[in-house]
């Protein structure tokens, strides 16, 4: 009985669900029925209107892959195009974003710049109703030709790869191409210095196809000297940029034979503001520091020689900072000739003070000596006893005081040439002649003028050659 009730139970519950688990089912299709016939709806009536019409260009299918659509595993791009025949073309445009730093020390350049190719493979066209082109990033570079150019005489490049990699590759569907990428190339720069800072710099970068030879590739100036474009923003602190130009050239190597070069020459300038201030008139005015010696005493020695020497080793702290930031060339530049040709005057300035402390000191020693050779001037009490010849002098009585200086002025300075011929007094010694010599100021009076004129001589000389 008991089982009888069970199973009852278990058939009610059974049918309970096939009943609801059929009710859902139809549910279902007829949702899915009527969503079917409002697409059909939708689609039927307007099915010819532009808005619905899907674009035949299968460039534009985003059920097609841009692999499949140029064939690229259809063909081996390991090979040049037109592999055996003649020379593939390839044009090539740059465009100078910037001219970052020209580094005298190590003579070279850094230059950033939009580098672009141009050439034909007949192996990438592809069908298209509207002629549109198709663009590509740095993925699909790797996986077909593309000119294999190199920077001559390079120190270091890079492509930039901020935020992706800047690798931009258009794909025509003739077959044309068109390989643009952002570089930052420093390369070397053979400079000239011997007129520096006065000079002229004309810098040269170079590309070339490192692996094929004219026979394979010949590269050239898409548009000529017009292939190359800068941006007018383009300045440097210490160079007027000039102009930029291109040339095309072979270069040989013995080994591989002749390629196509490309040449960008762009011409500088250097300021020459800069170096008036940080090096030239520092150096003038340590020279014409020097000449305030000749206007100073002679006995003044604690004057005239910390003079002289803090000039000399002013002198030469320009020149060890000029050298510091300078390449060590063999020759000499223009800025040296400068700067040790004002040096010399400066050095010569302190040799004139010790001519002249010399020839004073000896000058003094013989008047010493010829006063102890007088008689004792307590014989002399009147100036009338001693008289000088002014056929020889050209000066009239000459006054000898009891201290012994000979013939000196009131105001104390000392006469430069005085040639005197001293008679004593006959009545107490016989008639005797002394000649004395006096020449302490003569080599300063000359050189307040020989320096300064000698000086503007060369900078007259100095400014007409190198300006």
């Amino acid at each position: 009985m008991r089982a009888d009730v069970v199973l009852l139970c278990v058939w009610l519950a059974g049918g309970s669900w096939a009943q609801q688990r059929g009710h859902k089912l139809e549910t279902y299709r007829q949702r899915t029925r009527r969503e079917t016939s409002r697409t059909a709806g939708a689609e039927g009536p307007n099915a010819g209107s532009p808005m619905f019409k899907r674009s035949p260009d299968m460039t534009k299918s985003p059920m097609t892959k841009s692999e499949q659509l140029l064939r690229i595993d259809d063909h081996d791009f390991t090979m040049r195009p037109a592999f055996g025949g003649p020379p593939i073309p390839v044009g090539v445009d740059v465009q100078v974003e910037s001219l970052d730093t020209i580094s005298e020390v190590d003579m070279d350049f850094t230059m950033t710049l939009y580098l672009r190719h141009y050439w034909k493979d007949e192996r990438l066209a592809f069908p298209s109703t509207n002629n549109q082109s198709m663009t590509f990033d740095s993925r699909l570079v790797k996986k077909i030709w593309v000119p294999d150019m190199f920077f001559v005489h390079s120190k270091r490049s890079f492509i930039h790869d901020t935020t992706t990699e800047n690798v931009m590759l258009r794909v025509y569907p003739d077959g044309n191409v068109l390989y643009s990428l952002r570089v930052t190339v420093t390369a070397m720069c053979n400079m000239d210095l011997s007129r520096f800072p006065l000079d002229t710099q004309t810098c040269s970068l170079e590309i070339e196809s490192y692996a094929y030879t004219d026979d394979d590739l010949m590269l050239y100036w898409k548009k000529g000297n017009e292939s190359l474009d800068t941006d007018e923003r383009i300045s440097l602190s210490q160079f007027l940029i000039q102009k930029f130009h291109t040339t095309t050239k072979l270069a040989f190597y013995s080994s591989t034979g002749w390629y196509n070069r490309l040449y960008i020459h762009f011409t500088l300038r250097r300021h020459i503001f800069f170096f008036l201030l940080q090096t030239y008139f520092p150096a003038t005015l340590m020279v014409m520091l020097s000449w305030v010696s000749f206007w100073i005493d002679r006995r003044a020695v604690p004057a005239r020689v910390p003079l002289g020497i803090t000039t000399v080793l002013t002198m030469s702290t320009i020149i060890t900072g000029v050298n510091a930031s300078m390449p060590r060339v063999s020759y000499i530049k223009a800025v040296d000739i400068y700067l040790w040709v004002s040096f010399v005057f400066v050095f010569l300035s302190v040799i004139e003070y010790a001519a002249v402390n010399y020839l004073s000191t000896v000058q003094e020693r013989k008047e010493r000596k010829l006063r102890e050779r007088l008689p004792c001037t307590c014989e002399m009490g009147q100036p009338d006893d001693m008289v000088v010849d002014p056929q020889i002098t050209g000066y009239g009585t000459m006054d000898f005081n009891m201290t012994g200086n000979y013939g000196m002025p009131e105001n104390g300075g000392r006469p430069e040439r005085i040639l005197g011929q001293v008679a004593l007094n006959p009545q107490t010694r016989p008639r005797a002649n002394v000649n004395i010599w006096i020449d302490t100021h003569a080599i300063d009076k000359y050189s307040r003028v020989l320096f300064p004129g000698a000086y503007v001589l060369f900078n007259i000389i100095y400014w007409s050659i190198y300006s």
